[in-house]
């Protein structure tokens, strides 16, 4: 009756426009008040402090300033001229680097707002300025924004991991596979549709006259792929721990754009004050969400939904789909760590009792926080790419992303019947 009554004052905060992080917090202060009374507030003081000295959470930070300090040096205008003159020969020419460019900006950026901000700001004012179709422009844009957090290293993994005590190096691996399987469903079906419906893009785009400067492609884009060999091959060689591999990455966010001739005082001061925003929002919600995980924990919640579920006798596969949508309803009206933070802990159990790995399930759970983000009417991603260009609507901007939406919907059958494509790659680790 409790976690009733709490759902429904969270549900009315949230559509009441509370900040969805103080919304969680009064709903889990009256969750615990209503199973332990005013001694129960006595935990709150060893909950908060076991979720802030979590060695854990302190790569999120260094994951944001590594971005931040990139972004800072124009990374993503490099990526977008030098992956352009490479692939935009292929059918549906420069939609692919929305892509591609999104792909590998997800390998350093952490989220998917950003990863969708900083390409959308560079590539669809050139795409609209060339004739490509808005729609697709944008909906190309905003699939490949959700790539943010699937593809390590990724916050949203690392806010899986605390709550589900699994590990963030094996995360980081289940997501590769999944992200580039999705980075190539998305380019074939933009060939695809190119190929059948040529006007969308312009011919001139796609003529095989004009001369690659191989060597400017490879200097913008080569040291960013370094980078990422770099942070990903240390964790995935047990050289570095997650939070070891961030301290690498900001480290050699600095050297490349120093390389560049970018970096200075005031781009690090932006990229530390800009961290600091937003690694103490989502380190806020996870502080939140801890009590509202103590809540959950003590007063039995999670054992009582494996019991509901086992007297529905729903299979794996049932209880799998009803996932799919809960998590597409959710998303309407919650971004993505608000749904992973208040719904992992109470599902948490449950992956026991159906004999579900906990890696796999956050592979699940992240593809399907993918599907939130693009879900009207507060799909975040959504309004991101709208505001990335003023001509841009937030309707087109709906139109172009369902044939994307539909595209992760199919995949996300394929990953529950071919469970390998998340545990394929980490299990090379523990062998």
């Amino acid at each position: 009756m409790e976690i009733v009554i709490v759902m429904g004052l969270l549900i009315a905060l949230i559509f009441s426009g509370l900040w969805v992080q103080m919304a969680v917090g009064v709903s889990a202060v009256l969750y615990v008040y209503l199973i332990q009374g005013v001694n129960g507030f006595k935990a709150l003081g060893i909950v908060s402090w076991g979720s802030a000295q979590s060695y854990t959470l302190s790569a999120i930070p260094l994951f944001v300033l590594m971005a931040e300090i990139l972004l800072g040096s124009g990374l993503s205008t490099r990526l977008y001229n030098g992956i352009s003159p490479l692939i935009r020969r292929l059918p549906g020419g420069l939609l692919h680097t929305n892509i591609v460019g999104c792909g590998l900006f997800a390998a350093v950026s952490g989220g998917s707002a950003p990863t969708a901000a900083a390409m959308g700001t560079v590539a669809l004012p050139e795409l609209g300025a060339q004739g490509y179709n808005r729609k697709l422009s944008a909906g190309s844009l905003a699939a490949g924004g959700t790539l943010g957090i699937l593809i390590p290293p990724s916050i949203t993994f690392i806010v899986y991991s605390m709550f589900t005590d699994t590990s963030i190096a094996q995360l980081f691996m289940a997501g590769v596979v999944p992200g580039i399987t999705l980075m190539l469903f998305y380019m074939v079906y933009i060939g695809v549709r190119a190929t059948l419906q040529p006007q969308l893009v312009p011919a001139q785009t796609i003529g095989k006259d004009e001369k690659i400067n191989y060597s400017r492609c490879l200097f913008d884009v080569l040291p960013l792929m370094i980078l990422i060999f770099v942070v990903l091959g240390s964790i995935y060689g047990g050289i570095a721990t997650p939070t070891e591999a961030g301290a690498i990455g900001t480290f050699g966010a600095i050297i490349i754009a120093k390389m560049y001739k970018s970096f200075s005082i005031e781009i690090m001061k932006t990229a530390l004050r800009r961290t600091l925003i937003l690694s103490g929002n989502v380190l806020f919600i996870v502080f939140i969400s801890m009590i509202f995980a103590y809540a959950t924990a003590r007063s039995g919640v999670g054992e009582d939904l494996v019991d509901w579920f086992q007297t529905l006798g729903l299979s794996q596969y049932q209880f799998l789909f009803g996932a799919l949508v809960f998590y597409g309803v959710l998303g309407c009206f919650m971004e993505g760590l608000g749904m992973i933070a208040i719904t992992v802990p109470i599902l948490y159990p449950t992956l026991v009792a159906y004999g579900i790995d906990p890696i796999w399930f956050g592979v699940y759970i992240v593809i399907l926080v993918e599907l939130g983000q693009l879900t009207p009417p507060l799909g975040v991603i959504l309004f991101v790419v709208a505001s990335t260009w003023d001509e841009l609507s937030i309707e087109e901007v709906v139109l172009g992303i369902l044939p994307f939406y539909l595209i992760i919907v199919g995949f996300v059958f394929l990953l529950i019947f071919f469970p390998d494509l998340a545990l394929w790659f980490p299990s090379l680790m523990t062998n």
